[in-house]
């Protein structure tokens, strides 16, 4: 016996129809127009009628920090990867600089053999690189593995690759796509001893845009392009936060055929240095958080296609860790639960069509990454699906939040929509805040 999803407006490759899917061995085997007959199918197969309700594939989010292992305190894959079903996301892709970091290729089995257990979503993991792990990285199978990921800005033990030798090498042998972090460490620790020098030990948080400038972050975007083009490396930058960095991309090639992608995150594309007054810490980034007119830039350059995917950046801190001065408060936040909302208040607000955000969510990631068989709603690929009431306002409060730190910088807010379903490999795991406790995702695989 199958599943039969009748009588969903389904947002898919650019359109909106009425139809109904139906679902076989984790795959859809159909995909029926609304005017036909579907009794038989209906006789044979459990049917859940979605009742006009909006059916996109499930959000794919290329960027999330789960913390596990070595500073579950904070979050771990379990609880993590719950809150993203509640949000839709049915995929994910988590970062290297766990404790300890991702650096070995048995290390990056142990998160693996993690996420076989205890994952709600769909999963994959970035291999990590230091200034002497080359060998380690060029190991790793591209069939099974999204990616190398590259800190090119400070981060989390000895993550950060500053040595000019190393990235060479690496830009140049990796046959992965890299993804980077950059933000160059010079300039921003140059910064910080100017603010130093003028707020001593009680510098404020709405000087990070300062500290982590514009100037930080173009200077290490335009140098890793210079290098994936010297190598023609497959490269994809991560979480871009200005309108400068805009003019290093290029959307007059076809996606499947750019080798230089980016990426824009939720938060880039919702908070700007505005908030910092009322938010503080709890909105306190790396890359930080800009100007208006970054953020505006930001959200046109995913409408132009100069940005081809959008994602979280979640990274989530205990409450009292963020809860701190500005030099001891950790950058991060979490965001899954709250990200696909966040894109259809957008929506709401006339900034972007749902046809396009599915694209950035889904279609777009799947073949930035070329992952098999998903981010589409296709015959014969998996049946991942997110169920969404467009009209169900709801508000963002302690006591709906998933997330093991138990806070969001979205507290207060009320949503437009609401996460009615959460669809993975074919079974309902997410159900109008009812989770199947027992089911886990499958590791991703890569058409590469």
């Amino acid at each position: 016996m199958g599943l039969l999803l009748k009588n969903a407006k389904i947002v898919n490759e650019g359109v909106i129809f009425k139809g109904h899917i139906l679902i076989k061995n984790e795959c859809i085997e159909e995909i029926f127009p609304f005017e036909e007959d579907i009794t038989n199918f209906e006789k044979t197969n459990q049917t859940i009628d979605i009742k006009g309700k909006y059916l996109f594939p499930g959000v794919i989010d290329d960027q999330v920090h789960f913390r596990e292992p070595g500073l579950t305190h904070k979050a771990n894959i379990q609880t993590e990867s719950r809150a993203a079903v509640a949000g839709g996301i049915t995929s994910f892709m988590e970062m290297p600089n766990t404790v300890p970091n991702t650096l070995t290729q048995a290390l990056l089995q142990d998160k693996y053999d993690i996420a076989e257990k205890t994952s709600y979503a769909n999963y994959s993991f970035y291999m990590g690189a230091s200034n002497d792990n080359l060998e380690e990285v060029l190991k790793t199978d591209p069939k099974t593995v999204c990616g190398v990921k590259v800190f090119m800005g400070s981060s989390t033990g000895n993550m950060l690759v500053d040595n000019p030798k190393t990235l060479e090498e690496l830009f140049s042998k990796c046959k992965l796509l890299i993804a980077a972090h950059c933000e160059d460490e010079r300039t921003v620790r140059n910064n910080m001893a100017l603010f130093k020098e003028k707020y001593g030990e009680d510098i404020p948080v709405s000087c990070h845009p300062e500290i982590r400038s514009e100037e930080a972050c173009y200077k290490s975007s335009s140098f890793a392009i210079q290098l994936a083009k010297k190598h023609n490396t497959r490269f994809h930058l991560f979480h871009l936060s200005t309108a400068k960095e805009l003019e290093l991309l290029d959307n007059t090639i076809p996606l499947k055929e750019k080798k230089i992608t980016a990426e824009a995150c939720i938060h880039h594309t919702w908070f700007s240095d505005a908030d910092y007054k009322a938010k503080g810490n709890f909105i306190k980034w790396n890359p930080a958080i800009k100007k208006t007119s970054d953020r505006d830039a930001i959200l046109q350059a995913v409408l132009d296609n100069k940005i081809d995917v959008i994602a979280t950046d979640h990274a989530p801190h205990t409450f009292e860790e963020k809860n701190n001065d500005y030099f001891s408060a950790p950058s991060g936040g979490p965001l899954v639960q709250h990200a696909l909302v966040a894109m259809l208040e957008h929506y709401h607000n006339g900034k972007i069509s749902l046809e396009k955000i599915a694209e950035k969510m889904a279609h777009a990631v799947a073949d930035c990454f070329r992952i098999e068989k998903r981010g589409f709603i296709r015959k014969g690929y998996f049946a991942d699906f997110v169920v969404v009431d467009l009209n169900d306002p709801w508000t963002v409060q302690k006591s709906n939040i998933l997330y093991k730190c138990g806070w969001s910088p979205f507290e207060g807010t009320t949503f437009k929509s609401k996460i009615l379903k959460t669809i993975i490999n074919g079974s309902v795991v997410y159900d109008n805040g009812i989770f199947d406790e027992n089911f886990r995702g499958k590791r991703l695989t890569f058409d590469k």
